[in-house]
C-alpha cells in the first residue's frame, strides 16, 4: 500500500508541476487546482528533491524552466497523458476530449475569423478548457506550455509537426484614385510607379505577384511609406490612401464590396500564405488536441476569402 501510495503522490506531484508550467505562476496553478500557493511551492520542492534537479528559476518577477525543467515537463506531460487514458482504456471510457488546452494564434485571424470554430469546439467538449493566446510568431511550446499554434506563413522549423489546414489568397489594394486620373493599374509595371505599404510579416523591399492565367511571376522592388508588422494598421492606411498594399481576401472583402477599397492589377496576385496547425511531436497526441485538429480541418477551407490547401495535409 505504501508502495502505491508512493506511486500516485509522484503523479499529484507530476500534475503539480505540469500545471505550474501551463499556467505560468505558482499562484495561478493553486487557483486552478483549488489549493494554496504554499501547497504548490511545496509539492515542487518535493518533486525537485526526488529527482535531485532544479526544475524552475524563480524571482520576484519571472519564472522559467531550467534545461532539466523542460525535458521535465515534457516527459512529465506524456506521461499523465498516457496514464490517464490507460484509466479510460481499463474503465471501459471511451477516449473523450478532457483537460486544459493552450492555443497560440495569429492577433487578428484569431480574434475573427478562429473565433466561431473555437466556440463550436468547446460546445461539443464540455470536458475541455482553453487558453486562447493572440500571437503573431511560433512559441516555445515546451518553455511556454502551450500545446499547438495557427501559423500563417510557412513553417520551416523541421522538428515541429506542421499540419496544412488551408490557404489565404492575397490580392493588391489601394484607396480609390491613388493611381491618379487615370484608368485602373492593370500590370506590375504601373503597380511598381505607386507608393507602396509593407507588412513586415510577409514582405519589405520586394512584391512578388503571379498572374492568374498564365502563371508568369513578376517581381519589383519598393520602398514603403510605411511599414508595419500589424494587418489592421497595413489596411487603416491603406484606406487611409497613404498606398498600395498586399492583404489577405478575407481582411478586405468589406471595404471592397463598399467601395473603400479597389483591386489593383485584377489579373495578378501574390502567392497565398498557408494555415498550419503546428504542435511539438508526440507518440500519444491527446484526445483533445486531436479534436481541435479534426474540427479545424473541417471548418477552415469554408471561412470566406480561404481556400482548401493546394496539396493534401499531413495526417495525424
Amino acid at each position: 500500500m505504501k508502495q502505491a501510495s508512493q506511486g500516485a503522490d509522484r503523479l499529484d506531484l507530476l500534475q503539480t508541476f505540469v500545471r505550474i508550467v501551463e499556467a505560468g505562476s505558482l499562484s495561478a496553478a493553486a487557483q486552478q487546482l483549488g489549493t494554496t500557493q504554499p501547497t504548490v511551492s511545496r509539492r515542487l520542492q518535493q518533486l525537485e528533491r526526488q529527482l535531485g534537479l532544479r526544475l524552475l528559476q524563480r524571482s520576484t518577477h519571472a519564472m522559467k524552466l531550467t534545461g532539466d525543467g523542460e525535458r521535465c515537463f515534457e516527459h512529465a506531460k506524456g506521461l499523465l497523458e498516457r496514464w490517464d487514458a490507460t484509466l479510460a482504456d481499463l474503465r471501459g471510457v471511451q477516449d473523450a476530449p478532457r483537460g486544459h488546452l493552450r492555443v497560440l494564434v495569429p492577433s487578428v485571424f484569431g480574434q475573427q475569423q478562429l473565433v466561431p470554430p473555437l466556440v463550436a469546439f468547446l460546445q461539443q467538449h464540455p470536458a475541455v478548457s482553453v487558453e486562447w493566446l493572440l500571437h503573431d510568431r511560433l512559441p516555445d511550446f515546451i518553455a511556454e506550455g502551450i500545446d499547438c499554434a495557427v501559423r500563417i506563413g510557412v513553417v520551416e522549423d523541421p522538428g515541429l509537426v506542421a499540419i496544412r489546414l488551408a490557404e489565404l489568397p492575397r490580392i493588391v489594394v489601394a484607396a480609390p484614385g491613388l493611381w491618379g486620373d487615370g484608368p485602373l493599374p492593370q500590370t506590375p509595371a504601373e503597380l511598381a510607379r505607386l507608393p507602396w505599404l509593407a507588412l513586415n510579416t510577409f514582405y519589405r523591399d520586394e512584391v512578388e505577384l503571379m498572374h492568374a492565367g498564365r502563371g508568369q511571376p513578376a517581381r519589383f522592388a519598393i520602398r514603403p511609406r510605411l511599414s508595419t508588422d500589424h494587418l489592421y494598421a497595413l489596411c487603416n492606411a491603406v484606406r487611409g490612401g497613404l498606398g498600395v498594399g498586399i492583404a489577405s481576401t478575407w481582411a478586405v472583402a468589406e471595404d471592397l464590396t463598399a467601395g473603400r477599397l479597389v483591386q489593383l492589377a485584377p489579373d495578378w496576385t501574390a502567392p497565398a500564405l498557408p494555415i498550419s496547425l503546428v504542435h511539438p511531436p508526440g507518440r500519444f497526441p491527446p484526445a483533445r488536441l486531436r479534436a481541435f485538429i479534426a474540427l479545424m480541418r473541417d471548418y477552415l477551407p469554408q471561412v470566406p476569402g480561404v481556400r482548401p490547401p493546394s496539396r493534401p495535409p499531413r495526417s495525424v
